[in-house]
């Protein structure tokens, strides 16, 4: 299969990108890591009259951690995250997730702001940014630069707040609150594809070890990632109870009771591996 006809552009700079997509924001696409939007163009599921290639702003490739957490530019690949050390040291969500990502050749390629851009449901890192109360900034020629939380983020399947005329400059992901521990796990018919289930846990302590928050995040079971607070009961019951909150559907891979079944099991497992890292 191949592609259909699009015109090329390839800015130089952040203010020429922008300018771009307000003059052609409707009829265009973003080209970053093209992971996803490769395929989607050669299979004839989306059919862009323009193709804006972001791949020379080297200055948006770049992943940084400061005292309030980790800022992954649009051009960093999912492998610069995996194996920045730094990153890991402040938000341990972030490699402990995007090592589940695909396979090593679409991580050394794929960038992790297009995989939230993307929105896509079953996709690892919009459930982290979700988890972890992150942020994306966005920069446009009509109203310049915002910020977007997490949860006003993902508003449908394949389809995030970034408007046609915005480009995604950067996502914030937070360095997690005193003593918390992460995990991150997923079930696959094959590694590297889909999860039927993916879930993220997120379980604080206080000194003498009592859990004083605890949350789940899900990929693959609903038309957005979604998080449950599940402070207060005990990991078996906090699985059960997640588990109920969630919307999976059936599809050719997995039946949607067996999905919720998935979710019961991971979230058990999760939520104790999160809190065995930092228990006292």
């Amino acid at each position: 299969m191949k592609p259909p006809p699009v015109v090329y552009h390839g800015p130089d700079t952040v203010q020429e990108a922008v300018r771009l997509l307000a003059e052609h924001g409707g009829h265009a696409k973003v080209l970053a890591g093209g992971q996803s939007l490769v395929p989607m163009l050669n299979m004839r599921l989306t059919a862009p009259a323009r193709l804006i290639d972001v791949n020379r702003l080297d200055e948006l490739a770049y992943v940084r951690t400061d005292l309030e957490g980790v800022r992954v530019g649009a051009l960093a690949r999912h492998a610069d995250v995996e194996r920045a050390t730094h990153a890991f040291e402040a938000v341990p969500l972030l490699r402990q997730a995007v090592r589940s990502v695909a396979h090593p050749t679409i991580r050394n390629r794929g960038t992790t702001v297009g995989s939230l851009v993307h929105a896509d449901p079953c996709a690892e890192m919009p459930a982290v940014l979700l988890l972890l109360d992150g942020e994306v900034l966005l920069r446009s020629d009509r109203a310049g630069e915002r910020v977007v939380k997490a949860a006003d983020f993902f508003v449908g399947p394949m389809e995030s707040a970034c408007e046609e005329d915005e480009l995604a400059i950067e996502a914030y992901f937070p360095r997690p609150k005193g003593r918390t521990g992460t995990d991150w796990r997923e079930l696959s018919r094959r590694n590297g594809d889909y999860a039927m289930c993916g879930v993220g846990t997120s379980v604080r302590v206080d000194e003498t070890g009592a859990v004083t928050s605890a949350k789940a995040a899900y990929i693959g079971m609903g038309p957005v990632p979604s998080v449950v607070d599940v402070t207060g009961a005990d990991f078996s019951a906090a699985a059960e109870h997640a588990a109920d909150q969630l919307d999976p559907e059936d599809d050719i891979h997995a039946s949607a009771e067996y999905r919720r079944h998935l979710a019961r099991v991971l979230t058990a497992r999760s939520l104790k591996a999160a809190y065995e890292a930092v228990a006292p």
